[in-house]
C-alpha cells in the first residue's frame, strides 16, 4: 500500500491533518488553548505531515492565522489546501457565499491570513447543501473560482460537498485536482465516486472520516479494534488508507496525544478478517 499520493503537481502523504478543530467551539472563535494549538501543528509537521486542510472560515480567520503563526515560514513540501464560498454568521451559522464579490474577497482573505502569494489549492464547496450535498449548478461560482487561478492567485481547484452530476458539471469548466466530501466507515454514500476517481488517479479527502460532531459508534468496530490492539478511531482510519489507494485523510485534532495515535493509524495493519467485518459496517 502506497503511502503518498500526486495532489495537483505536489505529491503528498495521504494521512494529513485537518485544523478545522483549532478553532473554538462549533469551528466558531478562538481556541480554548492558543498554545495547545500551535503545538498541535508543529507537532503535525515534524512528524512528517506534508498536506494540511483549512478555510478561512474556520473561526472565522481563526485557522488560517494560527497556521501561519505556528508554521510560517513554511516548509517547502507543505500543501496547504483551502476551501471558499460560506461565511460565519455572527451567531457561529454557515451562511452561503457564492458571489463574485465573496468569492474573491475569500481568496484574498486565506492569501492574507496565511501570508501567501498564492493558494496550492482551494476547494469550492458546494453549498446547495449546508451539511450534505444537493443538487443545483456550481457553473457561475466555479467560473469566478477558474478565473481567479487564471490571475494566478489559485494553483490548483477541487470541489467539495458535491454530487457525482456536479462533479461533472465542474470538469467541464476546468481541471479538479480533488474531491472533498463526507465519507467514512459508516457512511459510504461516495463508493462509486471514489472508485471512478481512482481510475483517474484523482484523489478523494473524505472529510469527517471518523464520524464528525458525533464519533463513530459501532460494536464490530470495537471488537475489531480491542482484538488488533488499536483505538476505534484507528481502525476507522487504516480502513480508509486501505479502501482506495487515492483517498488522502485528512482527521482533525487539537490535541497533540490524539495527533499522534492518528498518525500510528497509517501503520496498522488489518487482516482479511477485519476487513470484512469493518466493511460489513454500513450494511
Amino acid at each position: 500500500m502506497s503511502t503518498t499520493y500526486n495532489l495537483g503537481t505536489r505529491t503528498v502523504n495521504r494521512l494529513g491533518y485537518g485544523a478545522m478543530q483549532l478553532a473554538g467551539p462549533g469551528v466558531f472563535g478562538p481556541p480554548k488553548d492558543h498554545a495547545a494549538a500551535l503545538a498541535v501543528l508543529r507537532e503535525a509537521v515534524a512528524s512528517g505531515i506534508d498536506h494540511i486542510d483549512t478555510s478561512d472560515f474556520y473561526g472565522p480567520h481563526v485557522t488560517n492565522q494560527i497556521i501561519r503563526e505556528a508554521l510560517h515560514p513554511y516548509p517547502e513540501n507543505l500543501v496547504i489546501v483551502t476551501k471558499i464560498s460560506a461565511r460565519r454568521g455572527a451567531d457561529g451559522s454557515w451562511i452561503p457565499a457564492f458571489s463574485r464579490e465573496e468569492l474573491t474577497a475569500a481568496v484574498h482573505d486565506n492569501l492574507r491570513n496565511l501570508g501567501l502569494d498564492v493558494l496550492e489549492v482551494v476547494n469550492l464547496r458546494s453549498m446547495h447543501g449546508i451539511h450534505e450535498p444537493a443538487e443545483g449548478s456550481i457553473e457561475a461560482p466555479l467560473s469566478v473560482l477558474a478565473e481567479l487561478q487564471r490571475q494566478g492567485l489559485v494553483r490548483h481547484i477541487g470541489l467539495s460537498n458535491v454530487t457525482p452530476t456536479q462533479l461533472a458539471e465542474g470538469r467541464r469548466i476546468c481541471e479538479i485536482v480533488c474531491v472533498q466530501n463526507h465519507y467514512n466507515l459508516a457512511h459510504r454514500h461516495d463508493d462509486a465516486m471514489i472508485d471512478g476517481l481512482a481510475a483517474e488517479g484523482i484523489p478523494y479527502v473524505p472529510y469527517f472520516p471518523l464520524g464528525g460532531f458525533t464519533p463513530l459508534q459501532s460494536s464490530a468496530l470495537n471488537e475489531v479494534a480491542a482484538r488488533l490492539g488499536a483505538t476505534p478511531m484507528q481502525v476507522a482510519l487504516a480502513w480508509l488508507l486501505r479502501r482506495a489507494p487515492n483517498i488522502l485523510l485528512i482527521p482533525g485534532t487539537s490535541s497533540v496525544a490524539h495527533l499522534r495515535e492518528n498518525i500510528a493509524a497509517g501503520r496498522l495493519e488489518l487482516d482479511a478478517e477485519a476487513i470484512t467485518v469493518l466493511d460489513g459496517i454500513a450494511k
